[in-house]
């Protein structure tokens, strides 16, 4: 007699357990590199938020700028009567120029060329209007300690101003600090690309391993700098944190600090 075969189903087998992972151990911090002032030969510094708070800056210009436009374009200060506006119109011309995404000045010239012209005014106005922005971006107000610094600087090494604005060390006054100043809408390159650096050593007389690089801006100074093979003081007022892997070599809260360390 065959046997029978029940059509009661068996019971399901537990569940197969995962095989116990080893623990791993939480990474430990990425340690700073420790800065080496022996290894010094020359500085390279940024200019805005470094030196001076920009923002205040910029705010002041424009106000200045909506003032010349009340006087010589009235149709364009009453349409651009809000400041966001005007800035409004500088964010839709990066996207028409994106030739000019380097160089500030021609986007500030060409939206307020755009804004004359959306408003009827005479477009030719764009130039002395831009000049007298212009003229108003160069008064900063620097840092308490910023003078003291440049002339520490100045004194010990060849300094040199990298920036991805367009301020002139000239204009703003303290061009007797600087051996050079380079800047990403005369260069075509912009921080953190490793060959603006690279050529602020070379206008400094050394090699990339040779300078320090002093500026606000994590990415853009200090992982910038790190990139290009310099030593890099993150000038961090803020206190925020390091997201960007290998911290710089130095931490400082202020310029006057980074005096400290280099004495």
């Amino acid at each position: 007699m065959p046997e029978l075969v029940s059509e009661t189903p068996l019971p399901p087998l537990p569940p197969q357990q995962p095989a116990a992972q080893p623990s791993v151990p939480e990474s430990a911090p990425v340690p700073a590199p420790q800065l080496d002032p022996a290894r010094v030969r020359a500085i390279t510094i940024d200019l805005d938020d470094t030196l001076w708070p920009i923002w205040p800056t910029i705010a002041r210009a424009e106000a200045a700028l909506a003032g010349w436009l009340a006087a010589h374009a009235p149709a364009t200060a009453a349409l651009f009567a809000d400041a966001q506006a005007l800035r409004a119109i500088r964010l839709h011309m990066q996207t028409l120029r994106p030739d000019l995404r380097l160089d500030l000045s021609a986007l500030r010239r060409e939206s307020i060329r755009l804004a004359l012209t959306q408003a009827g005014d005479d477009p030719a106005l764009a130039e002395p209007a831009f000049d007298f922005f212009f003229a108003e971006r160069q008064r900063v107000h620097l840092f308490d300690d910023a003078l003291e610094t440049l002339e520490f600087l100045s004194t010990r090494y060849p300094v040199v101003a990298v920036s991805n604005g367009n301020a002139d060390v000239h204009r703003v006054g303290i061009g007797r600090y600087f051996k050079a100043s380079l800047s990403a809408p005369v260069l075509g390159i912009a921080k953190p690309d490793a060959r603006i650096f690279h050529a602020a050593a070379q206008a400094a007389g050394a090699l990339p391993a040779q300078v320090l690089h002093v500026g606000d801006d994590a990415l853009l100074d200090a992982r910038g700098a790190l990139d290009a093979g310099m030593q890099a003081a993150w000038i961090n007022t803020a206190q925020a944190p390091w997201l960007h892997g290998t911290p710089p070599h130095a931490t400082l809260g202020s310029l006057r600090a980074l005096c400290r360390l280099l004495a």
